[in-house]
């Protein structure tokens, strides 16, 4: 059961140069919370400046959204890196959005790692560490509940926040399936899947097994991402089933 109003989550700010990733102008009038690409997966200077000071306008909270250093794979291929390598680039890309949100006068809101770097924390205890060593002391991090993500968080003191996932499948073990590139949805699988993480707080694996989410207690924000496939839609119907269970349930 959730048992918190549930929020939602886009990763924004992906573009790099004069390449442009998702509609983050328009995306961002529908979200809580800006997962800020911070250069290493996508994102560079002039698009994070710009993400930031769009976060402001629209007042939505910001998020440092650190990958692995592979902007031509998205940080969705997986590095082999030691634990102080993961740490300190962890701090770098914080760093880095820090100075964009201190000149719009904004707080770091939370801290999620990006793409298959998440994978591989949610899988291992000690890459989960440290990469939560880089994060500042009493910032909150947005992960997969029942992980290692929830264990490492309360072990370091970190605020945590469950997420559920739009646009993405789960597989049987509750784990979630990375793409490197977004596959298509089509409006009914988009609105079963969401509806029924939010309703139920359980999925439909891609086996078929049902499978409950372990939120517990936790505050809880729904993810979709600005590189899916009419991403536009899937955060649109996100946000209305979104809304219509926060009113339902909490009024």
């Amino acid at each position: 059961m959730v048992r918190h109003k549930v929020m939602m989550n886009v990763d924004l700010g992906e573009a790099y140069g004069n390449y442009k990733c998702g509609p983050d102008e328009e995306l961002i009038q529908m979200i809580d919370h800006a997962n800020v690409a911070c250069g290493f997966h996508a994102g560079d200077p002039l698009i994070m400046q710009r993400t930031v000071a769009l976060c402001k306008q629209y007042n939505v909270a910001v998020g440092a959204h650190p990958g692995l250093p592979d902007v031509q794979g998205f940080g969705r291929r997986e590095i082999k890196m030691y634990p102080e390598e993961l740490t300190a680039m962890t701090r770098y890309q914080i760093g880095a959005l820090q100075a964009f949100l201190d000149v719009e006068g904004l707080p770091l809101n939370h801290v999620k790692p990006h793409g298959v770097l998440y994978g591989m924390m949610y899988r291992d205890r000690e890459t989960c560490k440290a990469v939560y060593a880089g994060v500042p002391k009493g910032i909150r991090v947005f992960g997969l509940a029942g992980t290692c993500h929830e264990e490492v968080a309360k072990e370091l003191g970190l605020p945590f926040t469950a997420e559920l996932y739009g646009d993405v499948k789960y597989n049987s073990d509750k784990t979630l399936v990375i793409d490197r590139k977004k596959k298509a949805w089509t409006a009914e699988e988009t609105q079963k899947h969401i509806r029924e993480q939010v309703e139920t707080a359980s999925v439909t694996a891609i086996n078929g097994q049902k499978i409950q989410l372990p939120i517990g207690e936790h505050e809880v924000s729904l993810c979709c991402h600005s590189d899916s496939p009419d991403c536009l839609e899937i955060v649109r119907a996100a946000r209305s089933i979104i809304n219509e269970f926060n009113q339902k349930t909490f009024g």
